[in-house]
């Protein structure tokens, strides 16, 4: 096909031939015409060599995918030069899809599609364009090749080929560890749009997974995942096309992801104290019980070995190991005589085989348990081994946890076997349960300090055989309170040495308190903490009586080089569980006399020493931000007050300042202010409030001096002014009020005949003409007077 074309551009060239060349695909625009169309242009022959238009632009043609119009879609158009117009060419179309996809007119040459295509069933097709003359059937134009491409529209979402996926990752993995990629493909075109771009996410599976949205790679989001809490985790992730977009299609697949078991848990008795029953008569190498520690761990990581810790009674017993059921099962070594020993107590031990030295530091992966055995042998009632038993428990132990057990024996020979019980009559039985074989006493209920501290009930003991033979016991139990708080400074020191201060001086003498209830005895103990002890400027002295001293240890201090110093005290008492707080306190350097006492504190640089610490810094800063806040939300407070104070109502009686355009308006623009003040001041109530300030209560009037008929308006209003520049009870603000006075620059001066320095007969009044249809009135009267003046030369 290239060379086809090649040839044919240079066949052009030489003889000026016509050729099929496409100027416009269907989706650009042409800049000279404003219609947008395809046209395959075919040059005709021309009798002289002479340069054409345009040269062989090739382009391909578009048409749209799965169009779903009710005319067929328009691809483009046949034009030949040769074709005048008069119907004596004729187009012809052949190729791929030609007269089954795509038809021709043979008159205009449109070329349209006549059914819908799908660019992934076949992304283009091959046609060939020909101009025959219709009465010679001579081709006009060699016949030339074009490719109609079909444009991609996203129609296809994405799809996981590979889904659903199944991946396992060790449980505890650090966040971010690799669990798994999937891949998600769209048969859109990558070439075109954002059709084929795919973005991951995760519709169901967070927090505990995430996912990478343009790879697909699958890590945890959480810290240590437990196994042994939720084992099998389903993800749903989502595939999005259009880059993730409003509109875009989007697939979905399952992602079954499993935590594989890691050696995490050491293995744990159920509980502290195991009884068991033996026969003197048991013969040598029988097993005479079975114990067993719980390890939630999986496959050889639950593997436990068992042995017998050295001590009372363990010699004359071994423990080894059902590989099947993972028990320690215990077994006789020598005979028992009922007559020498009643009673056996060993502790045994439970630990793992198999050891992950990742997680050694949560501590040793083992567990011990008491295990006592009794001999049996007599038939008399049972004999308890204590006169009275004496318990302790904290308070908000959790129910069933055992707090203790008591041991009752039967010592006829043919012993039998032994059930405890509570005394019904007491009333230990609602707050407390008894293992009726093991004698293991167990809470029943939450227990509080505060409301019972001591409890005293019976224990039962009869035998099995014959349960008229009964035995009972006290028990003394005893609610311990449970430490919850940590000891503090018991108040807030404020600290300073001197400049001056020697090494061993006591600056400081503190002591601590604690919110708990702390029982007699409670001892605090004073220390410095670790990261201070290094080189420290001081040190904490304990006194051993809930009381420290803070001690010097350099000769001197210098303010210029540091002025704060902090020093962290830890503070420890003695209850269980032992609780312990570092408490930071602040030394400031002084200044002082030669006797020890402070002349001045005040910081005398400006900026921090160098030596100061990285967290004192951010100490200080962060009370320099605390206080900006407090003072901008102070002024802001004290602005929506002002706000708030100033009179919005319609009911305001203060005077109004109005504006005018027009320079007169006769007695209208005295509607909007009261001026009777200043044509009488004689009117003036005594105890008049002022009109420009809405007074918040009522107020005394005041008594002003009277008067006089002939007060210049100019004195009046100075009056007043300064009525209000003494008065008390006058506003904060200032008051804007607005007098009628015009001053001595009118160019009409007074109308008034009052104080006037001239007589009537000396003014002239002919100006009154000039001032407008308003004085006119008054200009004809002061006119028709002068009429009548025989003095007046007109």
């Amino acid at each position: 096909m290239l060379t086809r074309n090649c040839l044919s551009l240079l066949l052009w060239v030489l003889f000026d031939g016509g050729l099929l060349t496409p100027l416009q695909p269907q989706l650009q625009r042409t800049l000279a015409t404003e219609r947008r169309e395809n046209v395959i242009h075919l040059s005709g022959r021309r009798p002289h060599l002479q340069r054409v238009k345009r040269g062989w632009v090739w382009n391909q043609f578009f048409v749209l995918e799965e169009y779903m119009g009710s005319e067929p879609q328009y691809v483009g158009k046949l034009h030949s030069d040769l074709d005048k117009g008069e119907g004596t060419v004729k187009y012809t179309l052949s190729g791929d899809g030609a007269g089954t996809v795509f038809t021709i007119d043979e008159t205009t040459g449109d070329i349209h599609a006549i059914r819908s295509l799908d660019r992934e069933e076949k992304p283009f097709y091959t046609l060939r364009a020909q101009a025959v003359d219709i009465e010679t059937r001579k081709p006009l134009e060699p016949e030339s090749e074009f490719i109609i491409k079909v444009q991609d529209i996203n129609d296809n979402e994405p799809k996981f080929l590979d889904g659903p996926y199944v991946a396992s990752v060790p449980e505890m993995s650090p966040v971010g560890a690799y669990v798994l990629q999937v891949k998600a493909t769209d048969a859109d075109d990558p070439t075109y749009g954002n059709s084929a771009r795919v973005v991951y996410s995760i519709l169901q599976g967070q927090p505990y997974f995430s996912i990478d949205p343009k790879t697909g790679v699958i890590r945890t989001a959480l810290p240590n995942m437990d196994r042994e809490v939720k084992e099998q985790y389903q993800v749903l992730i989502q595939a999005k096309d259009m880059g993730g977009q409003l509109g875009g299609l989007a697939g979905t697949t399952i992602v079954n992801i499993t935590l594989s078991d890691v050696n995490d848990n050491p293995p744990r008795f159920p509980k502290s104290i195991f009884h068991l029953k033996v026969p003197e008569s048991s013969p040598i190498g029988s097993a005479i019980g079975r114990i067993r520690a719980v390890d939630p761990d999986f496959g050889q990581n639950a593997e436990i070995e068992y042995n017998i810790v050295p001590g009372d009674g363990g010699n004359l017993f071994d423990i080894v190991t059902d590989e099947d059921t993972q028990e320690g099962v215990i077994k006789l070594k020598k005979p028992l005589d009922f007559e020498t020993k009643k009673t056996y107590t060993f502790k045994v031990e439970a630990s793992n085989l198999h050891l992950d030295q990742r997680f050694h530091s949560m501590g040793p992966f083992k567990d011990t348990a008491t295990v006592k055995i009794s001999v049996t042998d007599v038939q008399e009632p049972p004999v308890f081994s204590k006169p009275l038993y004496t318990m302790e428990v904290y308070e908000d132990t959790q129910v069933g946890t055992i707090i203790g057990a008591v041991t009752a024996q039967d010592l006829d020979v043919g012993s039998s076997a032994v059930r405890y019980f509570i005394d019904w009559k007491s009333d230990g039985d609602s707050y407390f349960t008894i293992n009726g074989t093991e004698g293991t006493i167990a809470t029943k209920e939450l227990l509080d300090r505060e409301i019972t501290a001591q409890y005293n009930f019976s224990i039962i003991a009869s035998k099995v055989s014959n349960t008229l033979l009964t035995s009972k016991v006290n028990i003394l139990i005893n609610v311990l309170d449970v430490n919850e708080f940590p000891p503090e400074l018991a108040v807030p020191y404020e600290t300073s040495v001197c400049e001056n201060a020697k090494p061993g001086q006591i600056i400081q003498v503190v002591s601590a308190a604690d919110r708990d209830l702390s029982p007699a005895g409670q001892q605090f103990s004073f220390r410095l903490s670790p990261e201070a002890a290094v080189k420290p400027n001081f040190t904490v002295r304990d006194f051993r009586n809930n009381t420290a001293g803070i001690e010097t240890r350099r000769n001197g201090y210098s303010r210029r080089q540091q002025e704060l110093y902090f020093l962290p005290v830890v503070i420890e008492d003695s209850s269980y569980p032992v609780q312990s707080s570092t408490n930071t306190m602040t030394i400031r350097v002084c200044r002082c006399d030669s006797d020890g006492t402070i002349l001045s504190c005040n910081v005398e640089a400006i900026f921090l020493p160098v030596g100061l610490s990285t967290g004192a810094l951010i100490a200080i800063l962060l009370c320099i931000v605390i206080l900006l806040a407090i003072v901008v939300l102070y002024v802001a407070l004290r602005r929506q007050k002002k706000k708030d104070t100033l009179m919005t109502s319609k009911e305001d009686i203060r005077d109004n300042v109005i504006h005018y355009d027009d320079e007169g308006g006769g007695e209208e623009d005295t509607q909007a202010f009261d001026i009777g003040a200043l044509r009488n001041p004689k009117v003036i109530e005594e105890n008049k409030i002022r009109r420009d300030i809405k007074p918040d209560s009522l107020c005394f009037p005041r008594q002003r001096p009277p008067v006089e008929d002939n007060t210049d308006i100019r004195d009046f209003i100075n009056q007043r002014l300064q009525e209000n520049d003494v008065d008390p009870t006058a506003p904060p603000y200032d008051s804007l009020a607005t007098y009628a006075y015009e001053g001595n620059g009118s160019v009409a001066d007074s109308l008034s005949s009052i104080d006037s320095l001239t007589t009537e007969a000396d003014q002239d009044y002919d100006y009154l003409t000039d001032w407008g249809p308003r004085f006119k009135v008054l200009a004809d009267m002061f006119g028709e007077e002068e009429s009548y003046n025989p003095d007046k030369v007109t």
